[in-house]
């Protein structure tokens, strides 16, 4: 696996060469920085992350995940975090990767392996685990791809596939599975997760999500924290919140503006919760952000 590594470490630098995230395939990313650097929010997708070289977290709600070379992210749901790099230098930058998951091909794979999970309980959206030498294997040789682009086209569809089988049958799998696709608790949730963050601009109507789900209110509310770690509003202000930011930076909004597309009808009770998660007001907030763009 250290020679693996080497190689992964050596061809992800060299297909990015400076700080910053490429896209070489569609759904699959490389990300560099050459220092530790502040939380980047984001809803991300679910996913598979590697790191070939550092440190990173991903912040949701009250919890954190860290992971590094060793271990590998598993993200199940589309949700609202903050991904964090904990550790890079000049020398040793980090060097990370991220594969979008598809899960029509999850469930494909699923029908032909004829592999079914429990029905029932809940199962947390994001978990970190040991990243073994099948799995290590599988994504240095589509990270190799990068320098056959003229063989991609064959073999990166199946080495996605080779990707999502090892996940399934792995440490992960029951979770992977009864998250996307068998009933109960956390396939209800998930569905409730995605109509939420569709619909992140609409009023939030609990008891209609709960009915939906099959739910008391009280329930509801316990198997979303649960499986999301956030109680449905804070999932929802922080879907609107990271869209806000979105307009203000893409299409030069001001304040009220973007809050009232994102949802809010009160500037000041927008700006308020904006500063509170973000740390700083809004123009101000994107003013940092250009600033810091432009170094």
């Amino acid at each position: 696996m250290e020679s693996s590594r080497a190689e992964l470490i050596g061809r992800m630098a060299r297909a990015c060469p400076q700080d910053g995230r490429i896209e070489p395939f569609n759904g699959l990313f490389l990300a560099r920085a050459s220092a530790p650097m502040p939380p980047v929010y984001s809803v991300a997708q679910p996913c598979f992350c590697v790191i070939a070289q550092g440190r990173k977290a991903m912040h949701l709600g009250d919890k954190t995940h860290h992971y590094d070379a060793q271990n590998f992210l598993l993200s199940c749901l589309e949700l609202p975090a903050s991904f964090q790099v904990l550790e890079a230098s000049l020398e040793r930058p980090y060097l990370g990767l991220r594969l979008n998951l598809d899960p029509v091909l999850i469930g494909s794979i699923l029908v032909e392996i004829g592999t079914a999970a429990p029905a029932t309980g809940k199962t947390q959206a994001v978990e970190v685990s040991p990243l073994d030498s099948a799995l290590l294997d599988a994504v240095l040789r589509m990270v190799r791809l990068i320098d056959s682009p003229g063989d991609a086209n064959f073999l990166l569809p199946l080495l996605k596939r080779e990707i999502v089988y090892r996940l399934l049958k792995g440490e992960q799998g029951k979770r992977l599975r009864r998250m996307m696709f068998l009933g109960g608790h956390s396939h209800r949730i998930a569905r409730a997760a995605e109509k939420i963050a569709r619909e992140f601009s609409q009023t939030l109507r609990v008891e209609e999500l709960a009915r939906e789900c099959g739910m008391s209110v009280s329930g509801f509310h316990q198997h979303f924290k649960a499986i999301t770690a956030l109680s449905p509003l804070q999932f929802q202000k922080q879907v609107r919140l990271q869209e806000a930011r979105r307009l203000l930076l893409g299409q030069n909004l001001d304040a009220a503006t973007a809050g009232y597309r994102v949802g809010y009808d009160d500037a000041s009770h927008f700006t308020r919760e904006y500063k509170r998660f973000f740390g700083a007001p809004p123009m101000r907030d994107v003013e940092q952000l250009r600033a810091a763009s432009a170094i």
